[in-house]
C-alpha cells in the first residue's frame, strides 16, 4: 500500500521554477516505482517523469527534458519534482503516482499505477 500527498504547487510566471513534493505515508523504496503525471483541462493525463527506485533510473517526457528533475529522499519518504524554465503549457494539475516495482507497462501508462495522490495545481502565466 502507498498513500501519497502532493504539495508545492502554485502560480508562477513563465521562466520561473516550482518544486513539487510527494510524501508517502507508507513507502518502501525497493517496492515501488514512482511517477509524476499531469492533466490540463480538456486533455488526457500524461506522464511527466518517472523514477525506478531500485536502480535510480529516470525517464522524462520529451516536453520536459532538460527542465524537470525527479528525485527521491528515502529517509523522508518523499519524491520531488523540480521544475525549471516553466512554460504556460506546463499549466496542469500534477499528480504523484506509485506502482509496484514488478508491474509491467510503459512508465507513462497511468493505468499501471494503482496509487495516486490528490493532485496539486501548477499555473504558469505568460
Amino acid at each position: 500500500q502507498a498513500q501519497l500527498v502532493e504539495s508545492g504547487g502554485g502560480s508562477v510566471q513563465a521562466g520561473g521554477s516550482l518544486r513539487l513534493s510527494c510524501a508517502a505515508t507508507t513507502y518502501t523504496a525497493s517496492a515501488f516505482c514512482m511517477g509524476w503525471f499531469r492533466q490540463a483541462p480538456g486533455k488526457a493525463r500524461e506522464g511527466v517523469a518517472y523514477l525506478y527506485t531500485l536502480a535510480g533510473t529516470t525517464r522524462y517526457a520529451d516536453s520536459v527534458k532538460g527542465r524537470f528533475t525527479i528525485s527521491r529522499d528515502d529517509t523522508k519518504r518523499t519524491l520531488t519534482l523540480q521544475m525549471d524554465s516553466l512554460k504556460p503549457e506546463d499549466t496542469a494539475m500534477y499528480y504523484c503516482a506509485a506502482r509496484w516495482s514488478g508491474v509491467s507497462g510503459a512508465w507513462y501508462s497511468d493505468v499501471s499505477y494503482p496509487y495516486w495522490g490528490q493532485g496539486t495545481q501548477v499555473t504558469v502565466s505568460s
